[in-house]
């Protein structure tokens, strides 16, 4: 268990309100798209697909260990998986008997979340262990909508760039390979059996690998629901990759999001193949860095004694 530590209330103010302005850079532009009813194909995404809401990633977390004095103590008393310290550890910290200080709950963090930490372990432990795969392409998204014509599935706003039978194409002339449950759940019936792999929920501890798009945009979730463990400037470093990949991803599917300012990775081209596999390569060297920084968090969250 790390010993804990005064986080002085000034300091505390501070990263909370860098935090408020690195999540509002997003957040913001978001909540007011959905106030006028509008909808953006890329930069929606991580606060509809994911659970983490704009107003819970605006919360701010010191992490485990942070103990935080005064306001920012106080201000969290109904938090969840915060506690209060007793007398004998303001003592040994040099605070005063009766003093508000709060710091993150481990004993209560873990009753509630175990099996969610030791599932993100396993997947975390297991997909850094495995070698990174750079061959599909991005084309888990053509695959969603392949012989779309066929299921009636329409895109409410976009369109796709080579139409429907020149998407069927693509799909028809690559291997298909997606190693992702959750980008394989949405294949259409026919692009199943085209699918190489055949990820399921049950398998997914032993297919995800390092060089998976979506698994490394997951970081972002496994952060989030490990919060309040872990700081908030680890979860908007994982956030932000998420981000970044969410942008490549669309810009390598089959729709023609150029008026969306995000100009097509032609995957059907050996050139949009090649530039394809340049931006995965080093998002999963990016990734590695930030699985292997949550997995040591999480390791020391799962084995320290509670608290």
């Amino acid at each position: 268990m790390e010993p804990l530590k005064i986080l002085a209330a000034d300091g505390a103010r501070v990263r909370e309100e860098a935090h408020l302005q690195r999540v509002g850079r997003y957040a913001d532009p978001y909540l007011a798209r959905r106030s006028a009813g509008q909808k953006h194909p890329v930069e929606d995404f991580l606060f509809t697909y994911y659970t983490q809401k704009p107003g819970q990633l605006k919360r701010w977390h010191p992490g485990a260990g942070a103990v935080l004095t005064g306001a920012p103590a106080a201000e969290r008393l109904g938090w969840k998986h915060y506690r209060m310290l007793d007398d004998g550890e303001l003592a040994s910290l040099g605070l005063a008997a009766g003093s508000t200080a709060a710091t993150f709950d481990r004993r209560a963090f873990l009753a509630d979340r175990r099996d969610a930490v030791a599932f993100a372990g396993v997947i975390l432990r297991g997909t850094a262990a495995r070698p990174a795969q750079f061959g599909c392409f991005g084309l888990h998204e053509w695959a969603m909508v392949y012989r779309q014509d066929k299921f009636d599935l329409r895109h409410e706003y976009l369109q796709l760039r080579l139409g429907a039978a020149g998407t069927d194409k693509v799909v028809e002339d690559n291997r298909i390979r997606c190693t992702h449950f959750d980008a394989f759940r949405f294949y259409t019936p026919d692009a199943i059996p085209l699918n190489e792999h055949s990820p399921s929920r049950e398998l997914q501890r032993h297919m995800e690998q390092p060089g998976c798009l979506h698994a490394n945009m997951d970081l972002y979730k496994w952060a989030y629901k490990l919060l309040p463990a872990l700081s908030s400037e680890l979860v908007m470093d994982c956030f932000e990759l998420s981000w970044r990949i969410r942008a490549m991803d669309m810009q390598a599917s089959p729709y023609d999001l150029a008026d969306w300012g995000y100009p097509a990775i032609a995957i059907e081209t050996p050139h949009g193949k090649a530039a394809y596999v340049e931006h995965q390569r080093a998002f999963a060297a990016e990734a590695g860095v930030l699985r292997e920084r949550l997995a040591a968090e999480l390791g020391a969250i799962a084995e320290g004694a509670p608290q």
